[in-house]
C-alpha cells in the first residue's frame, strides 16, 4: 500500500515547493496531478512557471474534476504522485455543482469520500497539497463560507487518512503527524 502525505499551509507559504522536494525523495518518474484550470493569462503564466521549476523528472496530468479517477489511472506507473491542489479541485467541484443546481455539500462530500477510498488502496505514494483557508475572517458571502467549510472538512478528512501531515508556514515545514 502506498503512503499518503498531506501538506497544508496558507497561500504562497511554500507548500508546493516542499511537496515537490518531498516527492523527489521517491525517485523518478514522478507525476504532478494538476487540478487547476487555465482560464486567463495570469494562470497560464503560473502553470508555465511551475512546469519550468519541476524539470524533466515530472510527468504532468491535468484533471480539474475527476481526481479519484485520475489517480486510479496513474497508480503504479510512477514512483510518487503529487496532487496540487485539493482546494482548487474543491472550488472546481463547487462551481460545477452550483451551476448544475446540485446539492453542493452532498456531492462534494461524495467526491471527497471517493478520493479517500482510492488513496487507501493505491500502491503509489501520493502527496496531497491543500490550502488552509479557515484561519482568517469569516467570509462575507454564502458561497465563500461554503467553500471555507468544505475545504476545512476535506482537510480534516485527508489529514486523518494520511500517514504524514505537514504544515508549511513562510517556507518552513512543521510535521504534525
Amino acid at each position: 500500500m502506498g503512503q499518503i502525505i498531506f501538506i497544508t499551509g496558507g497561500a504562497r507559504s511554500g507548500k508546493s515547493t516542499f511537496a515537490e522536494q518531498a516527492a523527489l525523495q521517491f525517485g523518478a518518474p514522478l507525476a504532478y496531478l494538476a487540478t487547476s484550470q487555465i482560464l486567463d493569462n495570469e494562470m497560464d503564466e503560473r502553470v508555465r512557471h511551475h512546469r519550468e521549476r519541476r524539470g524533466d523528472e515530472w510527468y504532468t496530468i491535468e484533471e480539474p474534476l475527476l481526481l479519484a479517477e485520475a489517480l486510479e489511472k496513474a497508480d503504479a506507473k510512477y514512483k510518487a504522485i503529487l496532487v496540487d491542489c485539493l482546494t482548487l479541485w474543491l472550488s472546481n467541484l463547487l462551481f460545477k455543482y452550483e451551476a448544475e443546481n446540485e446539492k453542493i455539500e452532498l456531492r462534494v462530500e461524495e467526491q471527497v469520500q471517493r478520493l479517500k477510498a482510492t488513496l487507501q488502496w493505491m500502491a503509489t505514494p501520493v502527496l496531497l497539497v491543500s490550502n488552509e483557508v479557515g484561519m482568517g475572517i469569516v467570509p462575507e458571502n454564502k458561497l465563500a463560507r461554503l467553500f471555507r467549510d468544505i475545504a476545512g472538512m476535506t482537510n480534516q478528512t485527508m489529514a486523518k487518512a494520511a500517514d504524514e501531515v505537514h504544515m508549511v508556514i513562510s517556507g518552513i515545514s512543521l510535521r504534525l503527524k
